[in-house]
């Protein structure tokens, strides 16, 4: 019998959309961050351009930094995991032309989907001041392209996005984002609703599967998984957990040391380090080779 293949990321990320669930999905921003993602079971993993910025340039996600940048990180990410990985691609890096190679590049780095957003560039993260979209015949024709970009043979599923509520009311950001799902939008996601409320009249007037964008200390209300199952989401991304915590325990870790203290107690024994980075499982490896010499 021929072996059966395994599916591709966008056919993954399909199925799993399929189901009736909602999906729990923590945010990486480089290939080991990522990897301890699918290590702790998750079926879905999401780029965050915020973290992704300040992990690999050390700057604030106000555009600074490049596409190149962003591809060149995300293909490290999707190379390192099994699962499939959301991609944040901003405003797509400049008109439907670049749009059009922000996808493809995406694509033909691994993820299974690209989220392309309707902020004015440079962008900002939607949840801090001085972000601004763009008209809503524009914001429509980024996503058109990124469809367009699919049709010509890059598959990947389109996370449109709209930050229109900010500025212009939820119905402006709900009219934007029913216009991404005419123009191929897979997912929809409303930035920043600022209350449960508002979270429900978006998944009860929006088609198809929605994200929610779970920001500790952001504007839109922190609500436990069954609560945005209950509501209609079907995505919960978690955009800053990880690197928020991983600063704090770095942060704890050189006060202690600077204290003369040494930070055991926020230390992963070496063994586990180890392995979770793939020593073991190198080592295996490494002699099934030696035995082939012998």
């Amino acid at each position: 019998m021929t072996a059966k293949q395994p599916l591709s990321a966008p056919n993954s990320l399909r199925a799993l959309l399929s189901d009736d669930r909602l999906l729990i999905v923590p945010s990486c921003y480089d290939a080991l961050s990522a990897l301890m993602i699918e290590q702790a079971g998750f079926e879905l993993a999401f780029m965050s351009g915020f973290a992704v910025a300040a992990s690999r340039i050390g700057q604030p996600d106000t555009g600074l930094i490049s596409y190149g940048e962003m591809v060149d990180q995300g293909r490290n990410i999707c190379m390192a995991v099994s699962i499939p990985v959301i991609g944040d691609g901003d405003t797509g890096y400049g008109n439907a032309l670049n749009v059009k190679r922000t996808v493809a590049g995406y694509a033909q780095a691994g993820f299974a989907a690209i989220m392309i957003e309707d902020q004015l560039a440079p962008k900002r993260c939607g949840h801090t001041r001085g972000k601004a979209v763009v008209d809503r015949e524009q914001a429509i024709e980024r996503v058109r392209a990124a469809h367009d970009a699919r049709v010509e043979g890059k598959d990947i599923l389109i996370l449109a996005r709209t930050d229109a509520r900010h500025e212009h009311g939820l119905a402006e950001a709900i009219a934007r984002a029913q216009a991404f799902n005419e123009a191929g939008a897979d997912i929809l996601f409303v930035e920043a609703p600022q209350s449960e409320t508002e979270m429900r009249v978006l998944c009860e007037e929006l088609p198809g599967p929605k994200m929610a964008n779970m920001v500790e200390g952001g504007e839109t209300p922190i609500l436990p998984p069954a609560k945005l199952e209950e509501i209609g989401f079907r995505i919960a991304a978690y955009p800053l957990t990880l690197m928020s915590a991983a600063m704090k325990a770095m942060r704890d870790a050189l006060a202690g040391l600077n204290a003369d203290q040494h930070p055991y107690h926020l230390l992963l024994d070496f063994a586990d380090l180890r392995r979770r980075v793939g020593f073991d499982e190198y080592y295996e490896e490494e002699l099934r080779y030696a035995g082939a010499r012998d």
